[in-house]
């Protein structure tokens, strides 16, 4: 996620003398210049032979692409990029050819029972937001419902993530403005924005060629900034999960006096990415939540010489937040009165889609970071690991590998599979080879000490020490001298299908303008006390431009294809970029990037997010860069969805977005057929004062939605695409 809620990327240039990466993977061993079928990085190839990235990939001969092993080929050609033609992008969602998109759900849509349809000058209640469509969508999932012992593809629930708000349109006048949900900023306002955020879950059906949204649906329901949730796992119970007790009702929050017991939380907030389990449940993963955070004397301790000061300073906790106001009227989220709440976010929580009245569950055995997705993998001895990003400049790759072995004959005895397991940190050697570090009290640190005798996590016993290392994991990372990256986002497991059967897993890196070698090194320092987001580290072999506008997609494979290896070869599987920059190159920087198209350039992009394989082995990436055609991005325009053969790393665009949106969420129906893709902010920084200053998507693309009904205008509003092929065929082939 980028957005307004997203820490700033202010991309600057710092050109720098020092030696190239190229050149010290250049002095690589060859026979360690291989990945595992003998794919060559572009750096390694511009290191070993002297070719710019530009050079290299304008010599392949990119035809057709074909099907081949593990990967069902890709049947279309490269839509436009959307260029800014007369001041923006066009306003749209555009799909290739033989494509028919389609609006299926947006921002206000009611989805549960007693739900009101949205209302366009945007006076609906929040207790009307509560069973209406969340705001801004991100990752997602499509739950089939099954008949006769087959899945069905024709109804379903989409789970989807409502990551954050934007607060401006969200009121009829604005944040602070006088309006019918009262003057200045009061409790009915923060309950809305509340109520806004977090998963909607909604019944869909295709009657006939058109998909609808069962609005009266037992399953529809929305999960919020308040709904009850239960902690599992080894941090729960520890004293910084006990919080203030409240009474939470419509018109207020109030204190009761008392501390919870620390095995229970309200709410879920800025739930970005996500993942789902083989058990058929729903992962949604918490990014930005200190944002929502403030404090009313106008101050936070970041002091690291307390726990809970280290804690805010190395999550990045704030007097302001990100421009919520909640804490101002909601006594919960004021860490001056309340500084453990935000410990109870930044987990990756459980829901059980077709369960509505199951309480979801907060695994903390997945650790606490600013989580952006979970990729899970069942190897052929039905060992189980989930992969995570944390999406923040220089932060770090995790992987969770349970304790127990998945049961793909009883459901029952899964479901608490992620309570129990170890939880590892990736380093990423210059070799191209990689290791899993263990996050356990006895794990050798810094200076030569185990994480249990690390003053962090000292505890009177290692179920504590264990306890504070999930609760603290940025600080674990440090202390043991994890990789740090460049915004670890969504990571993807390519499926094992048609003779494939590695391993392999990817991660989009969207960007750092944090790395300068120019200056004086300033890495995540391993006693945890480095603010978030702070570091100005080297660039390194995983992470090879010191100003990396465009980002890059980095995979790996497991050693000996189980899961539960604790090595790794990887390599740099695209740097994405501008073919057309007039951007100069530096030691490290290349911006034509080396994304294999045909013809060269037709598929360029920049600041990768989303990634996602469907079942066929394609690979699919969304972006999140500003969407409006601007500054660094004149040449490719609005954000993009992708497709991608991971064989042959030939990209092809698929779908461009509105006018300053993200593209994010994707997923598809087990047959192929119907593909759904989230459009996130348009219009993003439109003013209280007019709020379709730069969009008025959707409504100023479709007159109706999917099922022929009325789409009502006045602001832009995020929402889901429902994508179909004209000839009934698979999305992609």
């Amino acid at each position: 996620m980028k957005g307004i809620k997203h820490p700033k990327n202010d991309l600057t240039i710092n050109p720098s003398g020092n030696e190239s990466i190229h050149d010290v993977i250049g002095r690589v061993d060859l026979s360690r210049r291989r990945f595992v079928q003998g794919t060559a990085s572009a750096g390694m190839l511009a290191a070993a032979g002297g070719v710019t990235l530009s050079g290299l990939v304008g010599t392949v001969e990119a035809a057709p692409i074909p099907g081949s092993t593990g990967f069902a080929g890709i049947g279309f050609d490269s839509i436009p990029a959307s260029l800014a033609i007369g001041g923006r992008v066009a306003d749209v969602v555009a799909v290739p050819a033989g494509y028919t998109a389609k609006l299926l759900v947006s921002w206000g849509d009611p989805i549960a029972i007693g739900g009101v349809p949205f209302k366009a000058d945007a006076s609906n209640t929040a207790a009307e937001q509560a069973l209406q469509y969340g705001m801004h969508t991100d990752g997602m999932h499509f739950f089939p419902f099954s008949s006769r012992g087959q899945v069905l593809s024709d109804r379903g629930l989409l789970c989807a993530n409502n990551e954050y708000t934007h607060e401006a349109i969200l009121f009829p006048a604005g944040q602070t403005g006088s309006d019918v949900l009262g003057g200045g900023y009061t409790i009915e306002k923060a309950r809305k924005s509340q109520s806004a955020h977090g998963v909607s879950i909604v019944e869909i059906r295709r009657v006939g060629s058109n998909w609808t949204v069962v609005a009266n649906s037992i399953y529809g329901r929305r999960l919020t900034s308040n709904t009850p949730m239960r902690l599992s796992g080894p941090a729960a119970g520890h004293a910084l999960l006990k919080a203030n007790e409240h009474v939470i009702t419509p018109t207020g929050t109030t204190p009761t006096g008392n501390q919870t017991d620390g095995y229970v939380a309200n709410g879920t907030i800025n739930n970005c990415a996500h993942g789902i389990t083989p058990w058929g449940t729903y992962l949604t993963c918490e990014e930005n939540w200190n944002g929502n955070f403030g404090s009313t004397t106008g101050s936070v301790n970041t002091n690291v010489a307390t726990e809970i000061g280290k804690l805010n300073n190395r999550y990045g906790l704030s007097a302001s937040g990100n421009g919520y106001r909640w804490h101002t009227v909601d006594p919960r989220f004021d860490i001056s009165v309340n500084p453990n709440e935000p410990n109870l976010f930044g987990w990756v929580v459980e829901v059980d889609p077709f369960s509505p009245t199951n309480t979801p569950v907060k695994r903390t055995a997945l650790g606490r970071f600013k989580h952006e997705s979970a990729q899970y993998v069942v190897d052929s001895a039905n060992n189980l690991a989930f992969y995570q990003g944390d999406d923040e400049r220089n932060e770090y790759i995790y992987k969770f590998v349970a304790s127990g072995k998945f049961n793909p004959t009883n459901r029952a005895a899964n479901l608490d599979l992620l309570d129990s397991g170890v939880l590892y940190v990736a380093k990423f050697n210059a070799d191209l080879t990689g290791e899993w570090i263990a996050l356990l009290p006895g794990t050798i640190g810094a200076g030569g000490v185990a994480l249990r005798d690390n003053p962090n996590f000292s505890g009177a016993d290692d179920a504590e020490v264990l306890a504070k290392i999930l609760i603290k994991t940025r600080m674990a990372a440090d202390a043991v001298g994890a990789t740090m990256m460049d915004r670890p986002e969504w990571t993807g497991a390519r499926p094992r299908v048609n003779g494939y059967d590695e391993i392999e897993v990817y991660c989009t890196l969207t960007n750092n303008n944090r790395r300068d070698p120019s200056t004086s090194i300033n890495v995540n320092k391993p006693d945890g006390s480095t603010a978030a987001g702070s570091a100005r580290p080297p660039v390194d072999a995983a992470n090879p431009s010191e100003n990396n506008i465009y980002g890059h997609i980095i995979r790996w494979r497991e050693t000996g294809k189980s899961v539960l290896a604790t090595t790794f070869t990887w390599d740099l599987f695209v740097q994405a970029g501008d073919t057309q920059t007039a951007k100069t190159p530096n030691s490290t920087n290349d911006f034509k990037g080396n994304i294999v198209a045909d013809p060269y350039g037709s598929a360029d992009f920049g600041a990768p997010d989303g990634l996602w394989f469907d079942w066929f082995g394609r690979l699919w990436v969304q972006t999140d860069q500003i969407g409006d055609g601007s500054g660094d991005w004149v040449n490719i325009g609005a954000n993009s969805l992708s497709c991608a053969d991971p064989n042959t790393k030939e990209f092809r665009r698929f779908l461009t977005g509105p006018n300053r949106c993200e593209v994010t969420g994707i997923t598809m129906t087990p047959d192929g057929k119907t593909l759904f893709v989230g459009i996130q902010h348009p219009g993003e920084d439109s003013p209280a004062t007019d709020p379709a200053q730069y969009s008025t998507w959707p409504a100023g693309q479709w007159a109706t939605r999917a099922d022929g009904t009325p789409l009502p205008g006045g602001r832009p509003r995020a929402g889901v695409v429902v994508i179909t092929k004209d000839d009934g065929g698979i999305i992609g082939a």
